[in-house]
């Protein structure tokens, strides 16, 4: 399973261990002035199109939802609100995101949340044989293999990015 026996497990590596999940973790320094995914690819050597990044956005419908996309995007909300079948998604406040999430700013994962929200992922993930996402803590990255990102978290593939 995992090849990171020495790191500290996150909750997204132990639900990735139970689920029987083949998955990387992979360690950066991290600063509080830049928690970009385009830094983050360049301290984990992977090209910024296969580090992805997990959005806190609220529906007006659904509630929290989680939408996935790679370095250098930016989230189109208006895509993503009619994929999710919102009729507006704003992204989730700062000051929400830890109560609501469990994670905070620059530590949000797909993969364990407080509960478990709806995520979408951006269909470029597909392109990929592995991506990087959050292990749920600054500094910690897991590389998975998108399919058996999808299939853990029962993702919806669809077209939001900018």
């Amino acid at each position: 399973m995992s090849k990171s026996k020495n790191l500290q497990k996150t909750n997204a590596m132990r639900a990735l261990d139970e689920a029987g999940v083949e998955y990387r973790a992979a360690e950066y320094e991290w600063d509080e002035s830049d928690l970009s995914a385009e830094t983050v690819a360049s301290k984990i050597g992977l090209p910024s199109e296969q580090v992805f990044k997990t959005i806190a956005v609220r529906g007006d419908k659904t509630g929290i939802i989680f939408a996935v996309v790679s370095a250098g995007t930016h989230l189109n909300l208006k895509a993503l609100a009619s994929l999710s079948e919102n009729k507006s998604c704003e992204l989730l406040p700062l000051k929400d995101l830890l109560h609501s999430t469990g994670y905070i700013r620059g530590g949000v994962s797909p993969i364990a949340a407080k509960k478990r929200f709806a995520v979408y992922i951006d269909e470029t993930a597909s392109l990929h044989n592995e991506i990087s996402i959050s292990s749920g803590e600054r500094g910690k990255q897991l590389i998975v293999a998108p399919g058996d990102l999808i299939k853990l978290t029962q993702a919806v593939l669809g077209d939001f990015m900018m």
